[in-house]
């Protein structure tokens, strides 16, 4: 499945910002969804996950109560709403996709998703 990741810009703290991810294929099928992100010089990070029927979703602690990942099967897109944004999450964001589900263990395993999009880049201003 190929991923197209849009979105991303320049924003002062405390804004919002939504990022799209459009898929190729049905999210419908896809076991799995999720955002990373990766600051200039740090590794890539799990951000947040959405099981295949958006039943469950996870988050990072530092994201928690201010991101909101979901999908509009319909539209065959991901999005993750992004509120009250912090300098610290100036980042590039990229979507990942997986046709199996992956076990809640390992949804922070950016190895266990085999789709990537191209990355957006999010930078908050102080």
């Amino acid at each position: 499945v190929q991923l197209q990741a849009s979105g991303g810009g320049l924003v002062q703290a405390g804004d919002a910002l939504r990022l799209s991810c459009a898929a190729s294929e049905r999210t419908s099928n896809m076991g799995s969804m999720g955002w990373f992100r990766q600051a200039r010089g740090k590794e890539r990070e799990f951000v947040a996950h959405i099981s295949y029927s958006s039943s469950y979703t996870y988050y990072a602690d530092s994201v928690k109560g201010r991101f909101t990942i979901s999908k509009d099967n319909a539209k065959n897109t991901m999005y993750l709403q992004m509120n009250s944004l912090k300098p610290e999450d100036t980042a590039v964001y990229y979507c990942a996709a997986s046709r199996s589900r992956i076990i809640v263990s390992a949804i922070r395993d950016a190895g266990m998703y085999r789709s990537w999009g191209q990355g957006t880049l999010v930078t908050v201003s102080s």
